[in-house]
């Protein structure tokens, strides 16, 4: 009989006895790992009736003392690194490498969480007026919700709680279905870094859960990442109730490659932010932008391509795993058969297989040339290892097609020209920017933004008509190599 996942309420792992379970499966096999089950409503109900009363003491808590519990978490994080990351790369499917990552990515948040009384600091004007002081106060909102993606078990959880509880809120997570142990692993370690029992509450399930969640009277704020449609669901329903939202959503990240950029670095890099992690991140890059004569690298990229070979976790030459689910890679697959009636198809790895497991969810690195913004490859997130190629003859042209995408999580440009690097960073309508970076996610103590449909929240809030207000950070990461020369007084437009 499958391990049964457990729910955490008010400090005690339980299960529920009321909905039948469902399978958590291997990707690389499909075979059960192990079960989980639905939280009840009353369960539900349980967990919010919990969370709000631990909030009433924890919000008490002196602000260094919540950093302090962030301290020992994090040690304890760090000392089970390798024993989360193994958990992440079974549930998943990436490499060890890559979920090692996906940990140490979230240990970063949670190390950032250990310095929140620097964030918690206030302000104060003495005499706004005649005899008249002013103080203003940072405080916690109450109970707060986390809806959490399958691609980053470890790392998007630990955006969220460590940061929402070191700030004195009680904090309810939601974790996917698809990969559910990872998040009672880390629940596990909170409460062995000594916690507050009840602070934490961990819930399984599916959209009624969550509909639940994000429509209860005592619930103040929601966090999600994952796709478009659940995004703008969840934003629409959560800011309805008169929830504080914020909604981390799909995205087409562009790569623009201008004639100068080193060829070699160009291919080295862009070959990993395409198809790395199976493509299932939202800052892959899954559009390539090749200006002018840069389209001459096309055929070296397709032959570095081919070279990459999936594989499973324990295979340490793995390049990357399987896509989380057959119905994953059955969407995936549909897209590549569209492309091959729409564009050239230079590589296709649609039937991919991998010896000793015939049954994973396993698609090969696929390119496509000669795509356009109006065909269905273009349009459509894949969320897998599939790269299309553009080819525009200016910077211009290219910064008209990313701009008029309607996603606007992360972009790239590679050169080695200072001007063109300045001409993008400040015209593209992206919220991250890197330049000789292909994936410019930034460290936790910078923002880590999105633009337009790839994210919706209190920074970003969109009116009845879709008119944007209030303003936006934009993030740009850049490194030029030590061996090139930035040419300040490049020609930009190269028709």
């Amino acid at each position: 009989m499958a391990t049964r996942v457990p729910h955490l309420i008010n400090g005690a792992w339980r299960h529920d006895a009321g909905s039948a379970p469902f399978p958590v499966t291997d990707p690389t096999s499909n075979q059960p790992l192990w079960e989980v089950a639905s939280a009840s409503a009353d369960e539900i109900n349980q967990a919010v009736a919990s969370a709000k009363q631990a909030f009433q003491a924890w919000r008490e808590v002196p602000v260094p003392e919540r950093a302090r519990l962030m301290l020992r978490y994090q040690h304890l994080l760090k000392q089970h690194h390798d024993e989360l990351g193994a958990l992440v790369a079974q549930e998943t499917g990436k490499t060890i490498a890559d979920a090692k990552g996906d940990v140490w990515r979230g240990i970063e948040v949670a190390e950032q969480a250990a310095n929140v009384a620097a964030l918690m600091m206030g302000e104060t004007v003495e005499n706004v007026a005649r005899g008249v002081d002013t103080h203003s106060w940072v405080q916690p909102l109450g109970v707060c919700v986390g809806i959490t993606p399958f691609n980053f078990p470890a790392m998007i959880p630990l955006w969220m709680f460590p940061m929402a509880l070191a700030c004195g809120n009680a904090f309810i997570l939601k974790p996917s279905e698809q990969d559910p142990m990872t998040a009672v692993r880390l629940g596990e370690l909170l409460l062995e870094a000594g916690a507050p029992k009840d602070i934490l509450q961990i819930v399984h399930g599916r959209k009624e859960q969550v509909d639940q969640l994000i429509t209860h009277p005592d619930v103040k704020a929601v966090s999600f990442v994952g796709s478009v449609p659940v995004g703008q669901h969840i934003y629409r329903t959560a800011t309805d109730h008169m929830k504080r939202a914020q909604c981390f959503a799909g995205a087409k990240n562009h790569m623009v490659i201008m004639p100068d950029a080193n060829p070699q670095q160009v291919v080295s890099q862009l070959v990993g932010a395409s198809v790395g992690a199976a493509g299932q991140r939202c800052m892959a890059i899954s559009v390539a932008v090749f200006v002018g004569n840069a389209r001459e690298m096309i055929p070296a990229l397709r032959d570095e391509l081919a070279k990459v070979v999936p594989g499973h976790h324990s295979n340490a030459a793995a390049a990357y795993g399987p896509l989380i689910s057959p119905q994953a890679k059955a969407r995936v697959l549909k897209l590549i058969e569209a492309g091959k009636q729409e564009a050239e198809c230079l590589l296709d790895g649609s039937d991919c297989m991998v010896p000793g497991y015939p049954d994973g969810n396993w698609v090969g690195p696929t390119l496509f040339r000669g795509v356009t913004a109006e065909m269905t490859i273009y349009k459509e997130e894949i969320f897998g290892p599939v790269l299309c190629c553009v080819e525009v003859e200016s910077l211009d042209e290219a910064l008209q097609l990313v701009n008029a995408n309607p996603y606007g999580n992360g972009t790239s440009i590679f050169t080695r020209s200072g001007a063109a690097a300045r001409k993008y960073q400040h015209e593209v309508e992206v919220g991250q920017v890197g330049i000789n970076i292909p994936i410019p996610v930034p460290l936790p103590f910078f923002s880590f933004t999105g633009w337009k449909g790839s994210f919706y929240g209190d920074l970003h809030a969109y009116g009845k008509q879709g008119v944007r207000f209030y303003t936006e950070t934009k993030t740009v990461t850049s490194r030029w190599p030590e061996d090139e020369i930035v040419e300040t007084n490049m020609t930009i437009s190269l028709k």
